[in-house]
């Protein structure tokens, strides 16, 4: 391994991907040489008379995934033999099968010369064959396999019914006939780019380094590790090119959390099938470590909790390596367990452990953000006649509903100089100016417990910093947005003058202005929109942002979603039509709101706790709103602001996403059958609001949207 192999908690972590292309992968004359003999071998294997009647011979193991570590590594060469009709014959005819093969891979080994060399080994544990290049060394399980997928490419369900009954009937060990499914193993990973690959090496390599240092690691199946890599990398990236620091801190941080692994996948098997669901549910339930071989849902590959101690603590070790300073350094946002593998009443532990932030970070966000307000508004225009009116916290921070790593917060600056939405418009440039050389000043004057970092200062409209946790992976950005202070001195319990929404709606009727441009206008209304909600009700919120934020990795490339704002009155429009209560099941509105998401088509959702149809120029465009483009969903706090947006966003791709959801661990009960949603109108009308406005508009709307009183169930 040259000098990489005594030094790898010295390598820093820009030279990991060095370390992996001098020292991790296979040379390519070596991999040529091996890879001509083991096909050479598989033709032989296919047409010799003295090999059992094979239907095919599939590469697996490590050489089978192209997972290969330069110098030794492992693989098997699985030969589907016709003679085996059911998972049960390979127990039964195994050793008259591998002495048939044993006899035919001799004699190849002592007449054909090979670019690789090739011993056979036969032993009461199996069939081997080594094959060795200058320096490579592979050591492969040669093993006959009953052929379960067929003349198809993915298995049905009842494949594994029969499965199923083969372990009972054989009283074989879960996972024993997962080799019949090496094709599925082999696909699932070619399926994956090559620098997934080159992580997955480094993760093997590490876990080899550990081994070494601990003599007495009892033996971890590498292709646990291998799947745990592709978990992180799903759930966390899924970029072609990423940076090979955060992919390895990603991995070893999921090992630290190995009493909560839960991993699996359905690309091979859901819980449609009642047998294959109830084989899920028992694993699901089993003790942590849990990591699914997505071919073969039997197979838990991650059952050694003594070898997983162990890792946990070479697996810190190795991170302070990797971020010698305070700062963690960065990572994916990996959960141990996927919301999609979580039981509808595990939810509220969920969010309580994954999503919801630490409260001692909380608090020092708050200190933070008190002082930088105060700062700004101590500091700012020093030496004009401006001065900063008020400043406020909106955003998920501002709101409650922030999640532990990564949420977004506004910090909006009022300044008495812009005295209209279009002097907002026309001078925020000149005032982010003056707020970015303040926030540095800031920053050089006080120490604070989490990292004030201010970005490049790139777009005029915005300015951005961040606030990061020294010690924990823990983060939240936040936009300085100058703003018309419109609301005035806002009185506590009582809306807005009519004319402050009047006032907005002719502007925008009468300029090229947004829907929703000046919102920031009326921060502190979004904010007490949700501040009064009860906890759990943002925790719901979280739970639906959390899904949010897998279907936007996922989907970022396809098309433009809708913004998270959208779900979060969406969730709040489910919870107060369909429940209402301060302890709900959390399952069902979780539901609520994803079925919502599938009928978006004919959404129609608003308020009228800020403004309503009572004033003239509020109500003709409130109906004019009402009728546009479906889903309309009207920001509680701008009239003008439709978050649902009509065609603007891609909501089709957010509701696929969501029917695919429907059929999740999440929306199922401890025994496993499903939880029910609320009933919730789809379609407000003024009316159900309770505006007793005249007969003729609602019998207007009603044109545009005959199906006023359809239901969620």
């Amino acid at each position: 391994m040259g000098i990489w192999g005594s030094h790898l908690y010295s390598v820093q972590p820009e030279k990991l991907d060095e370390l992996i292309e001098n020292s991790l992968r296979p040379y390519e004359e070596c991999q040529r040489q091996i890879h001509d003999t083991v096909n050479a071998i598989c033709a032989i294997l296919q047409e010799t008379e003295q090999s059992p009647p094979t239907i095919s011979v599939v590469k697996g193991g490590s050489y089978g995934r192209e997972t290969m570590l330069r110098g030794n590594s492992d693989g098997t060469i699985v030969i589907f033999v016709s003679d085996f009709e059911q998972f049960q014959d390979q127990k039964k005819k195994q050793d008259e099968i591998l002495t048939k093969l044993w006899l035919c891979l001799t004699e190849c080994q002592f007449t054909r010369k090979m670019p690789a060399k090739m011993e056979v080994q036969k032993s009461p544990s199996g069939l081997t064959l080594q094959l060795s290049t200058r320096s490579q060394n592979i050591m492969f399980k040669v093993l006959p396999a009953y052929n379960a997928l067929g003349l198809s490419e993915k298995p049905t369900p009842q494949t594994y019914r029969e499965l199923r009954r083969a372990l009972d009937m054989t009283k074989a060990h879960p996972g024993e006939f997962s080799v019949c499914f090496t094709e599925l193993q082999q696909r699932f990973f070619h399926n994956h780019p090559r620098k997934l690959k080159d992580l997955i090496l480094l993760v093997k390599y590490w876990y080899q380094q550990c081994q070494e240092r601990l003599k007495g690691l009892s033996h971890l199946p590498v292709y646990a590790l291998e799947l745990l890599t592709v978990y992180a990398w799903e759930q966390g990236c899924r970029a072609e090119n990423f940076d090979m620091a955060e992919g390895i801190r990603t991995v070893l941080g999921l090992i630290r959390q190995q009493e909560q692994l839960c991993i699996y996948w359905i690309v091979n098997y859901n819980f449609e099938n009642e047998t294959v669901r109830n084989i899920l549910l028992s694993q699901l339930k089993s003790p942590r470590p849990v990591i699914l071989d997505p071919a073969d849902p039997t197979n838990n590959v991650s059952k050694d909790k003594a070898c997983w101690q162990l890792l946990k603590q070479e697996a810190l070790s190795w991170l302070s390596s990797l971020s010698p300073s305070q700062s963690p350094g960065s990572s994916w946002n990996v959960l141990p367990v996927p919301l999609f593998a979580t039981p509808g009443h595990r939810l509220d532990k969920f969010i309580k452990d994954f999503l919801q932030p630490n409260k001692q970070f909380l608090d020092q966000i708050t200190v933070a953000v008190k002082f930088i307000r105060e700062f700004l508004q101590k500091n700012c225009f020093r030496h004009s006649r401006t001065k900063v009116q008020k400043t406020v916290e909106g955003g998920s921070t501002g709101k409650g509903t922030a999640l532990k790593t990564g949420s977004d917060a506004d910090l909006v600056v009022f300044t008495d100089s812009l005295k209209s939405y279009t002097s907002q418009k026309n001078e925020r440039c000149c005032i982010i100016k003056e707020i970015h050389t303040q926030l540095v000043a800031c920053q050089r004057e006080k120490e604070f417990e989490v990292q004030f970092e201010i970005s490049k200062w790139k777009a005029p409209r915005v300015l951005s910093f961040s606030l990061k946790s020294k010690v924990l992976n823990e983060s939240v950005n936040f936009d300085v947005l100058p703003a018309f202070n419109a609301l005035g001195q806002l009185n506590s319990g009582s809306p807005p003058s009519p004319k402050v929404y009047a006032d907005l709606i002719d502007l925008y009727k009468s300029s090229d202005a947004v829907g929703g441009e000046f919102s920031t206008c009326f921060t502190e209304l979004q904010r007490k929109f949700v501040v009064s909600r009860p906890t759990k009700l943002k925790d719901l919120i979280r739970l639906v942002k959390h899904w949010y934020r897998q279907c936007e990795r996922k989907l970022k490339r396809k098309g433009s979603l809708p913004p998270k704002y959208a779900l979060e009155l969406l969730t709040i429009y489910s919870w107060e039509q369909g429940s209402g209560a301060e302890n709900f099941d959390t399952a069902e509105g979780f539901r609520t709101v994803l079925e919502l998401i599938t009928k978006y088509r004919q959404l129609c959702v608003f308020w009228t706790v800020n403004y309503n149809f009572e004033d003239e120029t509020v109500r003709n465009f409130l109906l004019t709103q009402i009728q546009r483009t479906r889903p309309v969903i009207l920001d509680p706090a701008d009239p003008t602001g439709d978050v649902g947006g009509g065609d603007r966003w891609c909501w089709h791709l957010l509701a696929k996403e969501a029917t695919e959801w429907l059929s999740s661990f999440c929306f199922t009960d401890g025994t496993g059958y499903p939880v029910q949603s609320w009933k919730v109108p789809i379609v407000q009308t003024p009316g159900s609001c309770g505006m007793g406005i005249q007969p003729l508009v609602n019998e207007m709307f009603a044109v545009r949207s005959p199906r006023t009183l359809e239901w969620s169930f």
